[in-house]
């Protein structure tokens, strides 16, 4: 959610699941810094926030020496050539042949001598009817530069200003991407490069070329705004939506003291007070994906490879999967999701799982289950799937409701035991984390 992008817009439908494992795993608890680049340099946010359209307006450039670098570049990164288009062809169900034709068709533009001489500035451009969308798209653009300084390192109240924006996206011009034809990859154009002098938060960035945009990240990751900002949104996200501000002073001294080592910080704050204290623990709400989530592993379900039954719960619960349009992501506070018809849609889904009526997902009962007297069964399932004591409301109306379920519906033990999981999964104590 921190560096979200949205896989419904155009080619981050194939970029997002690579953007995970490439920019956001294998960085997660290193260097913040390299978290940063890893993600600004990647094709899903380069599309997602538009900076791959982003260049000087008064840039000059040659469409088919860029389409040969292109090929270049893709050879550099050992990528073949089509293959992101072969695979979206493929699973389209498209004939094996008729993709080769199209394939050989896009390559052999790279090499068209119609294109030879085609240059020009993006400005006069602009007015041609002939010119490709991408094309009159082109200029400065704000989007990521605006999302790097307020939503990805220093926050909304870090201490920059609109020209600070302005700079940045001057910075990172010509960080874009090979068409999608060939395999979106990143690529550097020095032709679509601002050559000017730039002031980023008041420090002079000289032309530098691609340099530009890594001096703007090695700014930004290192300012005090930007480890108490990072120190805030981890305090959120583990102890509580309103973090003690002792707690963030620790995490942020600890961030500039490691040079944004997030292991370190996050070691500060598991081992503090304020992590383990009575007003802390078991006061976050899960989010609708932490509760399917731990749903399926407090039961042990077992997952088939496709697992639609939780796509769709997820989709029903408010949360589908990499689906939130605005850079901000999904919430990760209670308000977002603490609602009486959210909490309907929990009990939902708990007693769908519970019951085995998810597709692709199965639960099967602990063995040896006590299910001839309902105070034994309860406690028993509430130790399978609790970490912590079932309150003495929530047993009793679990009771209850169990002992009128049997008696009224004249329920099988096996239907009674599902239903008091279910119950269980939906229950006040399985929704915090």
């Amino acid at each position: 959610n921190h560096f979200n992008v949205f896989i419904g817009k155009g080619a981050d439908r194939w970029l997002t699941t690579s953007y995970e494992h490439e920019a956001i795993r294998p960085h997660a608890l290193g260097k913040f810094r390299d978290l940063l680049g890893a993600t600004a340099r990647h094709p899903a946010m380069l599309f997602y926030l538009d900076n791959w359209l982003s260049s000087d307006p008064e840039a000059d450039y040659d469409d088919r020496e860029l389409r040969r670098r292109y090929l270049a570049e893709l050879q550099r990164q050992g990528v073949q050539p089509g293959a992101l288009l072969r695979e979206i062809l493929v699973q389209r169900g498209m004939d094996t042949r008729q993709l080769d034709q199209i394939l050989e068709r896009q390559l052999a533009r790279a090499g068209d001598e119609r294109m030879a001489g085609r240059r020009g500035r993006f400005q006069q451009r602009a007015d041609s009817q002939q010119q490709a969308p991408q094309q009159r798209r082109r200029g400065l653009n704000e989007n990521y530069a605006r999302e790097l300084l307020e939503l990805h390192t220093l926050g909304v109240e870090g201490g920059y200003t609109q020209q600070d924006i302005i700079e940045v996206a001057r910075c990172f011009t010509g960080w874009t991407l090979t068409p999608l034809p060939l395999g979106q990859q990143f690529i550097y154009v020095d032709e679509f490069h601002d050559k000017g002098m730039k002031v980023v938060l008041g420090q002079r960035i000289e032309n530098g070329g691609q340099r530009d945009a890594e001096r703007v990240l090695d700014i930004v990751a290192r300012h005090p705004s930007t480890a108490r900002f990072i120190s805030t949104k981890l305090a959120q996200r583990f102890v509580s939506d309103q973090p003690p501000a002792t707690l963030v002073d620790k995490m942020a001294r600890t961030f500039r003291e490691t040079d944004g080592d997030i292991r370190a910080v996050l070691r500060t704050l598991f081992s503090s007070e304020e992590f383990w204290s009575p007003e802390a623990v078991g006061v976050k709400v899960k989010t609708p994906f932490e509760f399917v989530v731990s749903a399926v592993r407090a039961t042990d379900a077992e997952i088939s490879d496709v697992p639609p039954g939780l796509v769709v719960a997820l989709r029903e619960l408010g949360q589908p999967l990499y689906a939130a349009q605005p850079p901000t992501g999904y919430k990760d506070t209670a308000d977002a999701w603490v609602s009486t018809g959210g909490l309907l849609n929990r009990m939902k889904v708990a007693l769908g799982l519970a019951a085995n009526r998810l597709p692709g997902v199965r639960v099967e009962l602990p063995r040896a289950l006590e299910t001839n007297s309902t105070e034994g069964m309860l406690a028993q399932l509430s130790d399978h799937v609790l970490v912590r004591p079932l309150s003495e409301p929530t047993r009793a109306a679990l009771e209850a409701d169990l002992a009128k379920a049997g008696t009224e519906g004249n329920a099988p033990p096996e239907a009674r035991a599902r239903l008091a999981l279910g119950w269980l999964l939906a229950s006040p104590e399985f929704q915090r984390q």
